[in-house]
């Protein structure tokens, strides 16, 4: 049997001693407690080696450094003490790295987050490569916690406190340049030479760094009043951002302020003790919760045994808002040709336009080359007829809303492309069976949802119908995530699974509006509950003509609960459409988006606040909940996972509670069954709980 291979290795260059780290059958290397002993062991030989004048430490994977530490661990603490106690151990650690005589210098290249930069800031200097995959940063919040190795202090001292209070409450990745010009990095290079120029750099000695600071940053970090002043005033932003959901943000403040002000040994004790903590909070466990679940989907190649299609060329019709925002996430993150097809010039030309403005945006802030744009734009190219789909593997239709155009695409496809290509229609509201029933190749049909705009929301339904096959199943996946998009599938269900669990919350929102609720209390009581935008913003945002187009469907094929207040007529009647012609509930201007208060006579309220924030809040979001189940119970998504990362990457459902089901399952099945039992008492037999959460709560079950 032949011996596991180590995870660090050590060969000399002359006089330089050069650290691999190689975690085994693993895509990218991830920090681990039992590193510490390896680590530890290398050190001994290092320090018994009178040779060595320096010292590298690199990667042995080709396109990453340290993705971070292996979350995996967390989840076997028990208690806050021995979450507390990973983190000292890894400050103990680093700091011996930091105390060593020689000069170590990390060679970065590919992704150095997290735990990955705290080792990066514990050796005496770094070089990095100017390859686009690398990114330096410390994300750690994103999964409810704080920097736990030593981050919380190193950053600071290294790149200053404003830009490291950025970077860690933000969890913003700096690129090369950016990380050269903060100093977080004292050389870029390209990859070719990155090795032998780490290699230079420890022959050197240890590096002395001189942080470049602008003459603002430099005034308020010198003196206690001015860091005061930094302090006081993140703690403000991010109380209006969080609205105290997340507790991670307001503890790495008092953290980076501890070591501030007393020092760097009080600053580690402080970080490790803060750590344990929000290891063992619910928010955090509802984040790792999400971060494992993502995780997990991006491993499922396949579906149902299935391989996708191979994809060289994409068709995309309609240049539209969406058939633009799809067309340009396929050239741009896919890197894949694709041809529009539009039936005006003007169509392409609102595509097209849309395209160079996000990319000349990214080349402004010294994110992108120009170059890299234009080749990136070059991907992109229009027509007004097929000519060109002759090569295409998969066509995206973003016409209209209108079953018989969709029809009549699945023809024209079917006529001008490959007999294996695949046709996905972005539909929000019209059954993929319905599209595909005159289809000559029914099995190449499939629904592909995408949420708008397409270049920021994150999630994409995948709906295939009863005849469709599971390899363009897969093969629809393959382009979703290509497009950086993480897809669910769901039943070729009215509203599929997004629209189906958010109609309910709607609805109830525009209740509340009609029994005189200021739109205002509503809208900031679900932003406080933890939504991105409230419930009114969000229906002028998605369209009111667009969400009264949708309600009859669903409460059609889905019942009376999904019967829309009639008050939507009457705004219709009045042109009030939301965002897009700048009349909805709010009025949509140059100086802002007010209220429009004229709203409240068209409906007939006089608007009150009546009723408690959380009784606002709670009356949308059970009703969402309720909804959720039922579409489980249905097999509309396939498992409470799927719907978390639903209704979390598609509606911005809380990510602090994990979604929908996780939520549930933290508050307990009995706990939200009650719930909806006083509301149905409170506020009518609509809260009532649906028959799969009552007879779960009745045998003690759960979703997880």
């Amino acid at each position: 049997m032949s011996e596991q291979q180590p995870t660090f290795t050590l060969r000399k260059d002359d006089d330089i001693g050069i650290i691999t780290m190689d975690v085994p059958g693993e895509r990218m290397n991830t920090l681990r407690a039992s590193f510490v002993d390896d680590i530890r062991a290398l050190l001994e030989q290092i320090r018994a080696d009178g040779e060595l004048k320096g010292l590298v430490l690199c990667s042995g994977k080709p396109d990453s450094f340290v993705a971070g530490a292996d979350v995996n661990m967390l989840a076997a603490c028990r208690s806050a003490d021995e979450a507390a106690a990973l983190a000292r151990a890894g400050q103990t650690l680093f700091n011996e790295l930091e105390q060593l005589e020689l000069p170590l210098i990390a060679a970065i290249h590919g992704p150095c987050l997290g735990g990955g930069l705290e080792l990066a800031l514990a050796c005496h200097g770094r070089v990095c490569s100017d390859d686009d995959l690398t990114r330096l940063g410390l994300p750690e919040v994103q999964l409810g916690l704080l920097p736990g190795s030593g981050g919380t202090q190193r950053l600071p001292r290294r790149v200053g406190l404003t830009r490291a209070l950025d970077m860690m409450l933000t969890g913003k990745q700096l690129r090369p340049k950016q990380a050269l010009k903060a100093g977080l990095v004292d050389d870029m290079v390209p990859q070719s030479i990155l090795l032998d120029t780490a290699i230079a750099l420890a022959r050197q000695g240890k590096p002395k760094h001189k942080r470049k600071q602008d003459l603002k940053a430099l005034a308020l970090e010198a003196n206690p009043l001015g860091r005061k002043l930094v302090f006081d005033k993140a703690l403000s932003a991010l109380r209006h951002k969080t609205r105290g959901n997340y507790p991670a943000p307001e503890r790495l403040l008092e953290v980076v302020r501890t070591g501030y002000e007393q020092g760097m040994k009080k600053g580690l004790e402080a970080e490790a003790s803060a750590f344990g903590e929000l290891v063992m909070t619910p928010e955090s466990a509802a984040l790792r919760h999400l971060f494992f679940a993502t995780t997990e989907m991006k491993k499922e190649t396949a579906f149902q045994g299935a391989e996708p299609l191979a994809l060289k060329r994409i068709g995309v019709l309609g240049g539209g808002l969406m058939g633009g925002g799809i067309a340009f996430v396929t050239a741009t993150r896919a890197g894949l040709p694709v041809r529009i097809k539009d039936i005006s010039h003007n169509g392409i030309g609102q595509a097209m336009a849309m395209a160079h403005r996000l990319l000349s945006s990214r080349v402004k802030k010294r994110q992108l080359r120009a170059t890299e744009r234009d080749r990136q734009l070059a991907l992109m190219t229009g027509s007004l007829d097929y000519n060109g789909f002759e090569r295409a593997d998969m066509v995206v239709e973003a016409v209209f809303e209108d079953l018989d155009i969709k029809q009549q695409m699945v023809a024209d496809v079917e006529r001008h492309c490959p007999a294996q290509a695949v046709f996905a229609s972005n539909t929000s509201s019209l059954p993929i069976h319905r599209i595909a029933e005159r289809a000559a190749r029914p099995e190449r049909v499939v629904g592909l949802h995408y949420f708008s705009p397409v270049d920021k929301m994150p999630l994409a339904e995948i709906i295939p119908h009863a005849g469709t096959s599971n390899e363009t199943v897969a093969t629809a996946i393959r382009l979703a995530r290509a497009q950086g998009k993480t897809p669910i599938v769901v039943q070729d269900r009215a509203g599929f699974y997004v629209n189906r669990i958010l109609a309910p919350y709607l609805n109830e929102a525009a209740r509340l509006l009609l029994e005189g609720e200021p739109i205002e209390a509503i809208d900031q009581a679900l932003v406080d509950y933890g939504f991105p935008v409230g419930p009114i913003t969000l229906l002028d945002e998605v369209g009111i003509d667009v969400a009264a187009k949708i309600s009859p469907i669903l409460e059609r094929e889905l019942g009376a609960r999904f019967k829309a207040p009639d008050a939507f007529g009457k705004l219709l009647d009045d042109q009030r459409f939301g965002k897009k012609n700048g009349r909805g509930f709010y009025r949509f201007n140059k100086k802002g988006k007010p209220v429009d208060p004229s709203v409240y006579a068209l409906l007939g309220v006089s608007p009150h606040t009546r009723l408690p924030a959380q009784d606002l809040a709670e009356r949308c979001v059970l009703m969402m909940l309720n909804e959720a189940a039922l579409a489980l119970d249905e097999g509309v998504v396939a498992s409470a996972r799927d719907g978390d990362i639903g209704a979390v990457f598609g509606i911005g459902f809380p990510p602090f509670t994990g979604g929908p089901f996780h939520y549930m399952h933290q508050q307990g099945i009995g706990a939200i069954v009650a719930k909806m039992e006083e509301y149905a008492r409170k506020y009518g037999e609509r809260f009532a709980p649906c028959g799969p959460l009552r007879q779960m709560a009745e045998q003690g079950g759960s979703y997880y």
